[in-house]
């Protein structure tokens, strides 16, 4: 049997998924990741550890769909984006922790940035913003924070990347330093229309070119690994976002699918010119094939499956994610308890780095059930605020599909309150960890065993479809009660 694997590693777990040719999947392996917090506002993992769980996840799904390394036509890998990693060049060792994509230590160097009048270059290059959550103000902060890092970067002795970058350059033991397009458009260095490293925004941010790597497309030969008991190439590369899409088959502008997992990701796919936005969501590159790339509109949301997280392990509330929407179903209708899970800030479209969480509503009257279902409600208007600001960049998107998946999709409750709000369907598929589909996909494509984006789609099937059942006058009401408790939020309120 022809297998193709796919390296998923996430913000709190790293997974492995083996595929066979049709892109059903026959085995899972899996490893929650810690996640640090040495300071408030400061995120970080432990590159090292990253590393090693892959190549364990990796070992133990083939091993159990029955494979060797002979079996297996290429690995695709997909990864968190912005987090950022700087290691050595010699020995692959990394100089500190990980950065990850929810840390926020350099806010005020994006505000001095912002001040000094830089947002609009940025933006006119890169599709993106001028905020913590991008890799380049975190790998300027490795820099001039780790001991000698800026002297040896200069040298040419240190890498800099992405998880992506990361993973390849260890998987082939320091013979590859290289990204893909979707990776190296989340980095603020990458002028997005024409793919490459832009200088005038390296002079910017203080980034020595002899760090970055080498940008390639999302399917192309990324070298080999011969970790797993023999030589097997790497053929894929994407961001998990990008991946996502295409896992859902979101080949045609217009199509667009959301990803619930600890944050909430709405892609919408515009072709192949980029929509520049006027309402703060971002201008990324989708996908890139042949040298050619798509581009898509994109709204992130810190805080989604998160939420449900701190239900369980900060409130104790819950012990197991699901019963969030057991109590959800029970809450009384009359309390109208509104979480705003600011606890990182606000991300699209509001970039409010300075804002913080809160819960409004609340009576005497109010309990766990309440709160559960405030806090799965907030994902839901939060991407309604995504798609009506995608509506105003891009008026042809209308009230479509939208295709979900990430772990919060398993959640019934949350989907048709979903759907509801949205006054749109919305769609689950069979297979919802698309994220790692759409990394197998990616290799399949340059394995020559499945065809390219633009045709039909033969990996992406229906599971339940939600159909919106909430007078609008009311989902109205709902959306506007959120909106009245983020500009309480709000650091400029």
């Amino acid at each position: 049997m022809t297998l193709l694997l796919a390296l998923d590693q996430g913000t709190t777990s790293t997974r492995a998924i083996a595929f066979d040719s049709a892109l059903e999947p026959r085995a899972t392996a899996q490893i929650p990741l810690p996640q640090h917090f040495p300071t408030p506002g400061w995120v970080e993992h432990d590159a090292e550890e990253i590393f090693t769980h892959s190549l364990a996840v990796l070992r133990e799904a083939l091993a159990r769909a029955g494979g060797t390394a002979a079996n297996v036509a290429g690995i695709g890998i997909t990864n968190q984006r912005e987090t950022t990693v700087l290691w050595e060049r010699r020995t692959g060792r990394p100089v500190g922790r990980a950065i990850v994509w929810q840390d926020r230590r350099t806010a005020p160097t994006c505000e001095a940035l912002r001040a000094a009048g830089h947002e609009a270059l940025v933006t006119a290059r890169t599709g993106l913003l001028l905020d913590p959550y991008f890799a380049a103000t975190k790998l300027g902060w490795m820099l001039d924070n780790i001991a000698g890092a800026r002297a040896a970067a200069e040298r040419g002795e240190l890498c800099f990347g992405t998880i992506d970058s990361w993973l390849l350059f260890r998987l082939t033991e320091g013979r590859v330093h290289a990204t893909d397009a979707s990776n190296a458009a989340r980095t603020l260095l990458l002028d997005i229309r024409t793919g490459t490293w832009d200088t005038e925004l390296l002079e910017l941010f203080r980034i020595p070119a002899a760090l970055l790597p080498e940008v390639r497309d999302n399917a192309a030969p990324f070298g080999e690994t011969t970790l797993l008991g023999g030589s097997i190439p790497i053929l894929g590369m994407a961001g998990d976002q990008q991946a996502a899409t295409l896992g859902q088959a979101c080949f045609a502008p217009g199509m667009i699918k959301s990803t619930y997992g600890t944050g909430c990701f709405a892609l919408l796919v515009t072709g192949e010119a980029p929509v520049p936005s006027t309402n703060r969501l971002l201008t990324t590159i989708a996908w890139q094939l042949g040298g050619r790339r798509h581009y898509a509109l994109e709204g992130s949301i810190f805080v989604a499956g998160a939420a449900v997280q701190w239900l369980r392990d900060g409130l104790g509330i819950i012990r197991e994610a699901r019963e969030a929407g057991e109590f959800a179903a029970q809450a009384n209708p009359a309390e109208r308890v509104t979480l705003v899970p600011a606890f990182t800030g606000l991300g699209a479209p509001w970039w409010d780095a300075a804002a913080r969480g809160a819960i409004l509503g609340l009576t005497r009257a109010s309990g766990r059930a309440e709160i559960c279902r405030a806090a799965l409600e907030s994902v839901a208007l939060q991407t309604a605020d995504l798609l009506d600001a995608m509506r105003r960049d891009w008026p042809e998107m209308g009230r479509t599909v939208l295709r979900v998946d990430g772990g919060m999709a398993a959640s019934d409750w949350t989907m048709q309150f979903l759907a509801d709000i949205l006054g749109a369907p919305v769609d689950r598929p069979v297979v919802q960890e698309t994220t790692a589909l759409g990394a197998a996909y990616l290799a399949g494509v340059q394995a020559g065993l499945l065809a390219p984006p633009g045709g039909a789609a033969t990996h992406w099937r229906l599971d339940r479809r939600f159909q919106p059942g909430m007078a609008r006058e009311e989902a109205s009401r709902r959306h506007a009660e959120w909106q009245d408790a983020v500009r309480r939020v709000r650091s400029a309120g």
